[in-house]
């Protein structure tokens, strides 16, 4: 009678809140109490609602009882597949009421609020970071464990995420199941998807806050703030050599292991770099991609062609920070920091002399050859 009447008699104590049912006011009164009378016989993890309880269990029996009429796909949850099967139709009908942002699950509208409100709940035991979804919280907690939970079944490989396994597998599955709508390329990951797309909007939402300069990626602007700081925290464990970039460090390790993964598929002759490799290839097919836009020469290379643009603009970017003397290019400036330091690091195989650059060394074992 009460839900046709909308009369709610029975009210909480601790904070006010009504209800048409007894049943439903003590499941309620537990959210205050923390009581959790229902545990698991498996694992013994405790619950405040017994259908929670029996929902928890078909993640030890594999019991996937819900089954989406589209595609197949099974779920422990009736909640899921309703949510799942928005995938198929396309529908959001949860939208934010500050931005308008529309979302296929209540869930996700309550976690992006946040992002409005700056709230966020989750806090690190270890080291106190906090975060807007306590999903976040897991993951970073396994960056202090050291956790690895999911691991490929084709290659063995262990990751901290089970988004990121999904991912991972396509490399080897070869899947690309997310498509640019402009050109058509695939993707693996819709993140990556995201990123492409913006080379042909033009948008680049993430600034530096020192100089301004605005980037496609937030990890492009974090690598860039290092050119403002300084900070190399990526070192090398053979010499110690440190690097702005992870990137960057996995490179420089192959100059200690000799390693050469990328091969030319015309002559076979292999690179450290994928980059190398690519500009390798152009001395098959006779491209010259970059073009001067003052004089029409053209390059192999990007960076030949923006090193060459200085020729024209006069621009010295690199100083010395002993005299001050600046350099269109950072490999000259290097050798004239020599002239500072005295350090000669090309050495004579014959007679031991020392010079500060390779060209001398060259020139200088013409002596002992005739």
């Amino acid at each position: 009678m009460r839900s046709h009447t909308g009369e709610k008699p029975l009210s909480c104590t601790v904070c006010g809140k009504r209800f048409t049912e007894k049943g439903t006011l003590k499941r309620h009164t537990r959210t205050h109490s923390c009581e959790k009378p229902f545990s698991c016989s498996v694992c013994g993890k405790a619950f405040s609602q017994q259908h929670h309880l029996k929902t928890h269990t078909r993640t030890h029996s594999s019991e996937k009882p819900f089954s989406c009429s589209v595609c197949g796909q099974r779920f422990t949850q009736k909640g899921h597949v309703n949510s799942h099967a928005r995938t198929h139709t396309g529908e959001k009908q949860f939208s934010c009421s500050v931005c308008g942002k529309a979302f296929s699950q209540q869930a996700l509208l309550k976690t992006h609020t946040r992002t409005h409100a700056g709230e966020k709940t989750f806090s690190c035991s270890v080291c106190g970071q906090r975060f807007t979804r306590k999903d976040h919280l897991i993951s970073h907690a396994r960056t202090h464990t050291g956790d690895k939970p999911f691991s490929s079944s084709v290659c063995g490989k262990r990751l901290t995420e089970k988004g990121n396994l999904k991912t991972h597998t396509r490399t080897h599955t070869g899947e690309k199941p997310f498509s640019c709508s402009v050109c058509g390329k695939a993707f693996s990951h819709e993140t990556v998807l995201q990123i492409h797309t913006r080379t042909h909007t033009g948008e680049k939402p993430f600034s530096c806050s020192v100089c301004g300069q605005r980037f496609t990626r937030k990890d492009h602007l974090i690598s860039h703030s290092r050119t403002h700081t300084g900070d190399k925290p990526f070192s090398c464990s053979v010499c110690g050599k440190r690097f702005t970039e992870k990137g960057h460090l996995k490179t420089h390790t192959r100059t200690h292991t000799g390693e050469k993964p990328f091969s030319c598929s015309v002559c076979g002759q292999r690179f450290t770099r994928t980059g190398n490799l690519n500009s390798h290839a152009r001395t098959h097919t006779g491209e010259n991609t970059f073009s001067c836009s003052v004089c029409g020469k053209r390059f192999t290379e990007k960076g030949h062609l923006k090193t060459h643009t200085r020729t024209h603009t006069g621009e010295k970017p690199f100083s010395c920070s002993v005299c001050g003397k600046r350099f269109t290019h950072k490999q000259n400036l290097k050798r004239h920091t020599r002239t500072h330091t005295g350090e000669k690091p090309f050495s004579c195989s014959v007679c031991g002399q020392r010079f500060t650059r390779k060209g001398s060394l060259i020139s200088h074992a013409r002596t002992h050859t005739g």
